[in-house]
């Protein structure tokens, strides 16, 4: 069984709240920091949030009365996705797995042979249709990174090469734009995706992030096309158009926001997970927070359910 915890359900108690700007609500919902807290996930059928502690290998399950559940993975977790029937999908160093966690099994789905030591997986995300999106990263920020796409039929397609550090995997509502992120070259770039395929088009610079001195971490996308990202270096949210225009940054509850998700029971709560210290010596806060898990309300924004991972049936 994994091992719970019990918190607050609405992250008060000893998880005060943090009113940092005008309208808006910060709860720290969870106290026991990570260390590379990443990947929040929002359930909507079970109304439950998953989010990693990649570092350690763990995965965390928060459900609606505020229980956390712990699972403990054999590797670095670069991230999660959901699928069926209470399943995950986890890519871990250089393979993607099918999770079980109610009897703790895994099935591979891909196995990169001979990767290079010095690259991990890293961010990931489900398109509409449910295909395994995975970017991957050089260890030491080297541009060794492919972003790669993993079907029901464990069909395995490579749609970009080159990355330092892939992160900021996310797509447009209707699922016709896919947007990724190189973060130490502080660019976000977009491409044309069919959704009926999972082919993608050449990728062009959708957002310049050197402006505001950060790169994006995670993203997620709204009901109306705005990319949230997390901005790991000025300790920002920023919110921007479908076109790639700025429209707002929002001071994060800590100096080092890792990820951000959609969740909570109309969609409108953003979780956010934030790093202590990454392994690396590249990120380490020095927010007494940090690592922590926050929830933030009163945004004017409303997220869009996750899609689930579905096997193929055999033929």
């Amino acid at each position: 069984m994994a091992e719970a915890r019990k918190t607050d359900p609405r992250g008060q108690g000893r998880c005060e709240d943090l009113t940092q700007t005008t309208g808006l609500t910060f709860r720290r919902i969870e106290d026991r920091p990570d260390a590379l807290g990443e990947s929040p996930v929002w359930d909507a059928e079970a109304g439950c949030l998953w989010w990693i502690d990649g570092v350690a290998g763990v995965l965390h399950r928060r459900d609606a009365e505020g229980r956390v559940f712990d699972y403990r993975m054999n590797g670095h977790i670069g991230a999660i996705a959901l699928a069926e029937d209470g399943n995950l999908v986890i890519a871990l160093d250089h393979r993607v797995v099918l999770y079980d966690p109610e009897v703790r099994a895994e099935k591979h789905l891909l196995v990169l042979e001979g990767a290079d030591p010095a690259m991990r997986l890293n961010d990931a995300k489900l398109d509409r249709q449910g295909r395994f999106l995975c970017a991957g990263m050089g260890r030491g920020g080297e541009p060794l990174g492919q972003l790669h796409q993993v079907d029901g039929a464990c069909r395995h397609r490579v749609l970009a090469e080159g990355l330092h550090i892939g992160n900021g995997i996310c797509f447009s509502p209707e699922g016709d734009v896919l947007y990724f992120a190189d973060t130490p070259a502080r660019k976000v770039f977009a491409c044309d995706y069919d959704p009926a395929t999972g082919a993608s088009g050449p990728a062009r610079l959708h957002i310049d992030t050197a402006p505001l001195e950060a790169g994006i971490d995670g993203a997620t996308v709204d009901r109306a096309g705005n990319l949230w990202g997390a901005l790991i270096r000025t300790g920002e949210i920023g919110c921007f158009s479908p076109q790639g225009t700025l429209i707002t940054r929002i001071p994060a509850p800590v100096d080092l926001p890792s990820s951000l998700a959609f969740g909570g029971a109309d969609m409108t709560t953003l979780f956010v997970t934030s790093i202590r210290d990454s392994g690396t010596g590249r990120a380490v806060s020095t927010h007494p927070d940090g690592g922590k898990l926050f929830a933030i309300d009163g945004l004017w924004a409303k997220g869009i359910a996750e899609a689930r991972f579905r096997m193929d049936p055999p033929s």
